[in-house]
């Protein structure tokens, strides 16, 4: 679906610039800056704090993407500081605000959003250089509104895919900036293809590609070993000197059973 572009939004706005300044407000205030007018911002409701979680994931595990943050203040000009729920892109490891704006910024939506002030915040995220604003709609049925440089809005309903080139490397379903197993599910397939694989089974392949030229029954169980340690540092799993021990005293059928457990429940049994 389309509608109005964003570069004309509704604004019901003061004309006459306000006297606050993004200075004026210090890390922790709920306080936004718009045109040097405050904009309170109140604090999230449970299912409004936790989608912000869930819709990290699979942002953040992209292979594109280095810097993810959430609720970072950007200070897109003089008069002007804005959070978005997530940032994607120019979130920088130093104190103070980010200066400009995030490539992608990601605003979740539910009761209570001021809808006037949300487009009054897209508009002047976009005009700072953001090149792709989403905004995930909590009330009603699953949907994203996709608001891009230079195109009509757009609206993705769940089981659709949401894609941001230049920004992501990979397409994002709908679902899974609202469900936290799909969320799980597309940060897993991203943190593999980081390290250039398609699936789990595809490391296992490789593991036992490498321990068969240990020799048969031997390099079948050194394949496990390999394997399991490839999905330790996929899923971010740790590998401490215990479990190491405990990798070089099992057998094959208990490395296999191992290994599904990591797989499915993606943390040691």
């Amino acid at each position: 679906m389309t509608s109005s572009r964003w570069y004309a939004p509704s604004i019901d706005m003061p004309d006459a610039r306000g006297p606050f300044r993004p200075e004026h407000v210090k890390d922790g205030d709920r306080y936004e800056i718009s045109r040097g007018h405050p904009v309170y911002v109140s604090p999230a409701g449970a299912r409004h704090g936790r989608e912000h979680v869930v819709g990290a994931l699979p942002l953040a595990t992209d292979p594109a993407v280095r810097e993810v943050g959430l609720d970072v203040g950007y200070k897109t000009d003089e008069d002007t500081l804005r959070a978005p729920d997530i940032a994607v892109g120019n979130v920088p490891d130093r104190p103070g605000w980010a200066v400009g704006a995030p490539a992608l910024a990601v605003e979740y939506a539910d009761r209570g959003t001021d809808e006037e002030d949300l487009q009054t915040k897209i508009s002047e995220l976009m005009r700072a250089g953001t090149r792709f604003v989403w905004v995930v709609r909590l009330v009603g049925p699953r949907r994203v509104e996709v608001y891009e440089q230079g195109r009509a809005l757009r609206t993705a309903a769940g089981g659709e895919v949401l894609e941001a080139p230049g920004v992501l490397s990979r397409p994002v379903p709908v679902d899974a900036l609202f469900d936290h197993d799909r969320a799980s599910e597309v940060a897993l397939a991203n943190l593999l293809a980081r390290h250039g694989f398609e699936s789990l089974a595809a490391v296992h392949a490789e593991g036992h590609a490498e321990g068969h030229a240990v020799g048969h029954a031997e390099g079948r169980v050194e394949g496990l070993r390999l394997a399991i340690e490839r999905i330790c540092a996929l899923l971010e799993l740790p590998l401490d000197e215990e479990r190491r021990a405990r990798l070089s005293r099992a057998d094959e059928t208990e490395l296999a059973s191992l290994i599904e457990v990591l797989t499915s429940r993606r943390q040691w049994p």
